[in-house]
Protein backbone atom coordinates (compact mmCIF):
# COMPACT_ATOMS: atom_id res chain seq x y z
CA UNK A 1 0.00 0.00 0.00
CA UNK A 2 2.30 2.46 1.07
CA UNK A 3 5.81 1.93 -0.41
CA UNK A 4 3.88 -0.99 -3.05
CA UNK A 5 6.14 -3.62 -2.20
CA UNK A 6 4.69 -6.91 -3.40
CA UNK A 7 2.95 -9.12 -1.00
CA UNK A 8 1.52 -12.36 -1.31
CA UNK A 9 -1.14 -13.41 1.02
CA UNK A 10 0.66 -15.37 4.09
CA UNK A 11 3.38 -13.47 3.56
CA UNK A 12 5.34 -12.56 6.97
CA UNK A 13 5.89 -9.41 6.45
CA UNK A 14 1.98 -8.51 5.64
CA UNK A 15 0.13 -6.50 7.86
CA UNK A 16 -3.04 -4.88 8.01
CA UNK A 17 -2.95 -1.07 8.71
CA UNK A 18 -6.19 0.48 10.07
CA UNK A 19 -6.60 3.55 7.41
CA UNK A 20 -8.15 5.77 10.47
CA UNK A 21 -6.15 4.75 13.66
CA UNK A 22 -7.85 2.69 15.78
CA UNK A 23 -6.74 5.50 18.74
CA UNK A 24 -8.53 8.15 16.54
CA UNK A 25 -11.71 5.99 17.22
CA UNK A 26 -11.02 3.83 13.62
CA UNK A 27 -13.39 0.94 13.41
CA UNK A 28 -12.01 -2.46 13.07
CA UNK A 29 -14.55 -2.59 9.65
CA UNK A 30 -12.92 -4.07 6.64
CA UNK A 31 -13.84 -0.72 4.64
CA UNK A 32 -10.67 0.85 7.16
CA UNK A 33 -7.77 -1.74 6.64
CA UNK A 34 -4.98 -1.67 3.67
CA UNK A 35 -2.53 -4.36 3.41
CA UNK A 36 0.41 -2.69 4.07
CA UNK A 37 4.13 -4.31 5.00
CA UNK A 38 5.11 -4.58 8.77
CA UNK A 39 7.25 -1.83 7.81
CA UNK A 40 5.17 0.69 6.58
CA UNK A 41 2.36 -0.29 9.27
CA UNK A 42 4.77 0.54 11.86
CA UNK A 43 6.63 3.70 10.46
CA UNK A 44 3.45 5.78 10.30
CA UNK A 45 2.08 4.18 13.66
CA UNK A 46 -0.79 7.06 14.30
CA UNK A 47 0.01 9.39 11.34
CA UNK A 48 -3.01 10.86 9.50
CA UNK A 49 -3.14 8.86 6.59
CA UNK A 50 -3.10 12.31 4.38
CA UNK A 51 0.06 13.19 6.29
CA UNK A 52 1.58 9.72 5.37
CA UNK A 53 0.68 10.11 2.08
CA UNK A 54 2.53 13.67 1.80
CA UNK A 55 5.29 12.14 3.90
CA UNK A 56 5.80 8.36 1.91
CA UNK A 57 5.98 10.74 -1.64
CA UNK A 58 8.89 12.71 -0.38
CA UNK A 59 10.65 10.08 0.23
CA UNK A 60 10.41 8.92 -2.93
CA UNK A 61 8.04 6.31 -2.31
CA UNK A 62 4.69 5.81 -4.62
CA UNK A 63 2.17 4.92 -2.04
CA UNK A 64 -1.69 3.85 -3.67
CA UNK A 65 -3.22 7.53 -3.39
CA UNK A 66 -6.08 6.34 -4.91
CA UNK A 67 -6.46 3.45 -2.83
CA UNK A 68 -6.13 5.25 0.14
CA UNK A 69 -8.87 8.02 -1.21
CA UNK A 70 -11.27 5.32 -2.54
CA UNK A 71 -10.73 3.50 1.13
CA UNK A 72 -12.06 7.05 2.81
CA UNK A 73 -14.67 6.93 0.44
CA UNK A 74 -15.82 3.91 1.25
CA UNK A 75 -15.61 4.37 4.99
CA UNK A 76 -17.53 7.39 4.89
CA UNK A 77 -20.31 5.47 3.30
CA UNK A 78 -20.28 2.23 5.37
CA UNK A 79 -20.33 4.97 8.56
CA UNK A 80 -23.22 6.34 6.80
CA UNK A 81 -24.99 3.45 6.58
CA UNK A 82 -24.47 1.74 9.98
CA UNK A 83 -24.33 4.81 12.07
CA UNK A 84 -21.70 4.90 15.13
CA UNK A 85 -18.12 5.63 14.92
CA UNK A 86 -18.73 8.86 16.64
CA UNK A 87 -14.90 9.57 17.50
CA UNK A 88 -13.79 8.34 13.80
CA UNK A 89 -16.58 10.85 11.97
CA UNK A 90 -14.86 14.88 12.51
CA UNK A 91 -11.21 12.60 12.00
CA UNK A 92 -12.20 11.01 9.40
CA UNK A 93 -13.79 14.49 7.54
CA UNK A 94 -11.16 16.57 8.24
CA UNK A 95 -8.62 13.88 6.13
CA UNK A 96 -11.53 14.15 3.33
CA UNK A 97 -11.13 18.02 3.20
CA UNK A 98 -7.21 17.70 3.46
CA UNK A 99 -7.15 15.12 0.11
CA UNK A 100 -9.89 17.61 -1.50
CA UNK A 101 -12.56 14.58 -1.09
CA UNK A 102 -14.91 16.06 0.78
Amino acid sequence: MWCRRPLAPGDRLLSLDHLIPRLKGGPAWPENELAACRACNRARGHTAPAAWLDDCEARGLAPDRALVEATLLALRDAIAARGGQRRARPYLDGQLRRLDLR
